[in-house]
């Protein structure tokens, strides 16, 4: 699967910091628990990650 394949999975996602100093993304689909723990420096670069692909996603969305 990749970032074009469509797909009907539904998940659950809990971001937060944990008591450790790390930023936690919590991922809960079908039974699955993947917690993700990044470092601060980790997690700015993947909200501006984040940000950037919603700014080139808004670009090729069609208008309603």
């Amino acid at each position: 699967m990749g970032i074009n394949t469509p797909s009907d999975v539904t998940a659950d996602l809990q971001i937060g910091p944990t008591d450790q100093g790390m930023v936690r993304i919590f991922v809960e689909a079908d039974g699955i628990e993947i917690p993700m723990d990044f470092d601060v420096e980790e997690a700015l670069e993947i909200a501006e990650e984040i940000k950037a692909a919603a700014a080139q996603a808004k670009q090729i969305r069609p208008r309603k």
